[in-house]
């Protein structure tokens, strides 16, 4: 059992920050949720215009850090169908 409730099953890969959020994009539900590796709570989220399920990635430009995922869903999963790369 994990030590954080998801909502729904993931078909994808999550990703961690040095900081300790836990990106998970890969959900049934068309959510992103960036969570607190030491807490569980999810700081926070958003619908996504697909499904997620793929691996995010992170990645540093001009000192900011910002992470990206493409959206392009799933049959299996019941997600909608879609081509976005969202950042």
């Amino acid at each position: 059992m994990l030590p954080i409730r998801i909502g729904t099953p993931n078909n994808g890969g999550a990703v961690v920050t040095a900081g300790g959020l836990i990106f998970m994009p890969a959900t049934t539900d068309n959510v992103i949720r960036a969570i607190d590796i030491k807490t569980g709570k999810t700081i926070w989220k958003d619908v996504l215009p697909a499904g997620g399920q793929a691996t995010p990635i992170t990645y540093e430009a001009d000192g900011r850090q910002y992470h990206a995922i493409m959206t392009s869903g799933h049959h299996f999963m019941e997600t909608p169908i879609g081509d976005s790369l969202v950042a």
